[in-house]
């Protein structure tokens, strides 16, 4: 969905300088038995991740002990919680029905690449 200025409504004024912006944890739990959704829409979610790649700082599937995914982490750069809504919105799994439940946290960064950054 774009909004006025043409960009996604979840993108921030000034996305790509850091103004405004602050990180969110994006913890998405997949349905029950939901596994071949999953399968069926990973190359449409992947595409939708390299496209919004500058505001996606790390991301991948959560695993059950068996090694099969449950679920999806991300940390995202967005304007407010209400941004980082919209954008979870926006997610092909979320669009195919694959979650039963997505949570979105602020979040802090203290250590990146081996190293202290806040």
């Amino acid at each position: 969905m774009l909004g006025r200025t043409g960009r996604p409504a979840w993108h921030a004024a000034g996305e790509g300088e850091g103004v405004g912006r602050m990180l969110f944890a994006m913890i998405c739990r997949d349905r029950p038995g939901a596994l071949e959704v999953r399968q069926a829409t990973r190359p449409a979610h992947l595409d939708w991740i390299e496209r919004h790649r500058t505001a996606v700082i790390a991301a991948g599937p959560m695993l059950d002990d068996a090694g099969s995914p449950v679920g999806s982490l991300f940390v995202i750069e967005a304007a407010d919680e209400a941004a980082a809504r919209a954008f979870a919105a926006t997610d092909p799994y979320a669009a195919a029905g694959l979650f039963a439940e997505v949570e979105i946290r602020p979040f802090r960064l203290v250590y990146k690449d081996g190293a202290r950054v806040g």
